[in-house]
Order: C-alpha cells, then structure tokens, then sequence
C-alpha cells in the first residue's frame, strides 16, 4: 500500500504542477471574471480520464501501478472533476437514475455551501 501511496503521490505531484501551469497560462491569455483556467484542467482532464479508463478497462494497456499513476495521482492532482465526471458517467451507464441525480445535486449544492460556511467560519484578523 505504501509503495502504491510514492506512485499515486509522483502522478498527483505532476498533475497539479502542469494544473498551475495550465492556471496561470489562462490568466495570461484571458482577462475576463470567467474561471478560464479552472473550467480548461475540469474539460482536460474529463477527457483524459476517459482515455486512461478506456486503456485500462477496454484495451488492457494500463498496469495496476500506471492505472494508480495515470488516474488516482495525475489525474487526481490535474482535477477531481475528472473522477467526479467518471463517477457520474458510470451511473448513469448502469442506470442508477436516483444516485446519479443526489450525487449530482448534492455535489453542487452542498460543495457550494460548505465553501460558504468554510468561508464564513474564518474570522479576520
């Protein structure tokens, strides 16, 4: 389990590297109040963790250790929006209609919430 921990560690040490440089280039090349860089790593890496569970599931060309690399740590530190997406995908592939809806809405409604009353909790100084 350790050594899986370093491997996931090494993708996710990569993924939210090139997410801040993903980051700041959007800044760069937008100015606009739309979260650009946020909403490029969310499309990116939806797509990317598509391609890495296809490989892994249809076409057998990932390893236990990549599959731990590619999707838990580099997708995972490039954006959980990634596993969120794959997670709802999945559900609705096995028609899981009333989970796909509460996960769906409670994801949104109480992140943003919880963002709220982590905000609001904080005093400052």
């Amino acid at each position: 389990m350790f050594k899986a921990m370093l491997i996931a560690g090494a993708g996710g040490f990569i993924g939210t590297c090139l997410r801040y440089l993903v980051g700041k280039l959007a800044h760069y090349v937008f100015s606009s109040p739309f979260p650009w860089g946020t909403f490029a790593v969310n499309i990116i890496g939806s797509f990317v963790i598509g391609i890495f569970f296809g490989m892994a599931e249809k076409a057998h060309l990932i390893s236990a250790n990549m599959n731990v690399f590619l999707i838990t740590g580099f997708c995972g530190g490039f954006t959980t929006f990634s596993s969120f997406a794959d997670d709802m995908f999945l559900l609705m592939q096995n028609k899981h209609w009333g989970y796909f809806s509460a996960y769906l809405v409670l994801s949104i409604v109480l992140g943003i919430v919880l963002v709220w009353l982590g905000r609001s909790v904080v005093k400052p100084a």
